[in-house]
C-alpha cells in the first residue's frame, strides 16, 4: 500500500503536467505532444506553444509549489504550529517590497526579480541571528511579525506613490501571483535558490523531527537545536524569496499541502517532506493551468489557490477537531 501511494504521488505531477501542456487556447493533442517530445517533425506552432510558453510555466509551477510545500512542512515543525507558513518570518513581505520598489523605479523584469530576491535574502539574516542568539522561538516569530508589518506598510506606500494608470496595476497584478513571466532566464535566476533550500531541508528531514522535541532531549541526541533552527530558517527564506521573485505572492500552498500530505503519510517528516515536494508541485501546476484556462484573461494565481484552498482547509480543520 505504501509503495502504491508513493508511485501515485510521483505520477501525479507528471499526469497534471501532461494535461497542462495540452490544454489552453491552442489545443495540443497527445499525439502532437508525443511527436514533439520524441524528436519527431512537429508543427512549428506546437513547438512554440509547448517549449516557449507552457513548459517554462509548468517547470516554474512545480518548483514554486514543491518548494513552498517543503518550506511549509519545515516551518510547522519548527514552530510547533499547524498554521505556520513560509511567510511567517516576513521574507515574502520583504521580497514583495523589493519587487514593488523596482517596478516603481522602472526596472525591467530582471531588475524586479533581482530586487525581490535581494530584499528577501537580506531580511533572513536578522531572523537567523535572532534564532541563534536568543534561542527563542517566540522571539523569532515576533520578529517575523514586525518585519511583515514594516514591509507591508512599505508596499502600501509604494502603491500609493505609483502612477495609477501604469505602475499601480502592474504592481497589484504582480503581487497577486502569476506564472506568466516564466522563461528560461527567470527560472535560471531563481531555481538554484529553491533547489538549494528545498534540497537541504529534504536532507535534514530526519533531524527536523528532533525540533519537535524539547531542546534538552534534542541536545541529548547530539544536535544543537538553535543552529538547526537557523539552518531551517535560512533554507525557508531562500525558497520563499526565490518564489516571490519569480511569480509574486502565492498563498495557501505552503500552509495547505502539508496538512493534506500528513493525512496520508502521517506525522513523520522523513516521509512528509519529500511527499510534499511532489504534491505541492502537482497542485501548483494544476492551479496555474486553471488560472490561464478558466476565463479569456488570466486569473491571478493567488485567487485560484485561495478559492480552492480555503474550503479544503476548513474540512481538514473540522476533521482535526472531531478527532481531537
Amino acid at each position: 500500500m505504501k509503495k502504491l501511494k508513493n508511485l501515485l504521488l510521483v505520477l501525479f505531477p507528471l499526469a497534471v503536467g501532461v494535461f497542462s501542456l495540452c490544454v489552453g487556447r491552442y489545443t495540443v493533442t497527445l499525439s502532437d505532444l508525443w511527436e514533439l517530445l520524441s524528436g519527431g517533425d512537429a508543427e512549428k506552432a506546437v513547438r512554440t506553444v509547448v517549449f516557449n510558453i507552457r513548459l517554462p510555466r509548468m517547470v516554474l509551477a512545480f518548483l514554486a509549489g514543491g518548494g513552498l510545500s517543503v518550506a511549509g512542512v519545515s516551518m510547522q515543525s519548527l514552530f510547533f504550529n499547524p498554521l505556520a507558513a513560509p511567510d511567517t518570518i516576513g521574507i515574502s513581505s520583504a521580497a514583495s517590497f523589493g519587487a514593488a520598489l523596482a517596478m516603481l523605479m522602472g526596472a525591467g523584469a530582471g531588475g524586479v526579480q533581482l530586487s525581490a530576491l535581494a530584499f528577501g535574502v537580506a531580511v533572513c539574516i536578522p531572523v537567523m541571528i535572532s534564532g541563534i542568539k536568543k534561542r527563542s522561538i517566540m522571539g523569532t516569530v515576533l520578529l517575523g511579525m514586525v518585519i511583515s508589518s514594516v514591509f507591508n506598510a512599505l508596499v502600501s506606500a509604494v502603491k500609493y506613490i505609483a502612477d495609477p494608470m501604469d505602475e499601480l496595476p502592474a504592481i497589484t497584478f504582480w503581487l497577486m501571483g502569476s506564472m506568466a513571466r516564466a522563461n528560461v532566464r527567470t527560472i535560471a535566476a531563481g531555481a538554484p535558490f529553491i533547489i538549494l533550500g528545498a534540497g537541504v531541508l529534504i536532507l535534514l528531514r530526519w533531524r527536523i523531527n528532533l525540533l519537535m522535541l524539547p531542546d534538552e532531549e534534542c541536545r541529548a541526541m547530539g544536535e544543537r537545536p538553535h543552529i538547526l533552527r537557523a539552518v531551517v530558517m535560512l533554507c525557508v527564506s531562500l525558497v520563499s524569496a526565490a518564489v516571490v521573485s519569480m511569480c509574486g505572492l502565492v498563498g495557501w500552498v505552503g500552509l495547505l499541502v502539508p496538512h493534506m500530505v500528513r493525512a496520508l503519510w502521517g506525522a513523520d517528516n522523513s516521509a512528509v517532506i519529500p511527499a510534499s515536494l511532489f504534491a505541492g508541485g502537482g497542485m501548483m501546476i494544476l492551479a496555474d493551468t486553471l488560472a490561464r484556462c478558466l476565463t479569456a484573461s488570466e486569473i491571478p494565481l493567488s485567487v485560484i489557490t485561495a478559492l480552492a484552498g480555503a474550503p479544503v482547509f476548513l474540512l481538514i480543520l473540522g476533521k482535526m477537531r472531531s478527532n481531537g
